[in-house]
């Protein structure tokens, strides 16, 4: 007997602690929430026209983008420019992307035409409804 009569008997920790396990899932679904809008545009360097307003960019869309340079990519992947109606009619034809919103990011340097190509080749794969990415506008700028 030891100390006066008190026996302390430990018992084996046979249950699992999963609060550090919570906490891990948790900070992985807040970075994949937080990332996740960033992935479904391609990473070509664009500078877009600016404009008062801004509405089109949050609800379901296809993103056409259209470099300085005349590169174009749908979504994430790069695209010839002869192959864009074709890919287009891809990205439409999948499921509940039918009436999907076309959105177009063209740098505020391609010229006129060119944006308009891209705008026809798009109405030419059936996209409905189409907008042309634009940055917030503040009235101090010009």
């Amino acid at each position: 007997m030891a100390h006066g009569g008190w026996q302390t008997k430990q018992e084996p920790i046979t249950k699992v602690n999963v609060t550090p396990i919570i906490d891990v899932a948790l900070v992985l679904v807040i970075i994949l929430l937080v990332t996740a809008p960033m992935l479904s545009v391609a990473d070509l360097p664009v500078n877009l026209p600016q404009a008062k307003t801004r509405e089109a960019e949050d609800e379901r869309n296809v993103s056409v983008t259209l470099a300085q340079d005349g590169a174009l990519a749908v979504d994430n992947d790069r695209v010839a420019p002869e192959a864009l109606t074709q890919v287009l009619m891809q990205h439409l034809a999948q499921p509940g992307n039918h009436d999907a919103l076309v959105v177009v990011r063209a740098d505020s340097q391609v010229p006129y035409g060119r944006l308009r190509q891209v705008l026809d080749q798009a109405r030419a794969a059936g996209a409905a409804r189409l907008a042309i990415a634009t940055k917030q506008k503040t009235d101090g700028q010009p």
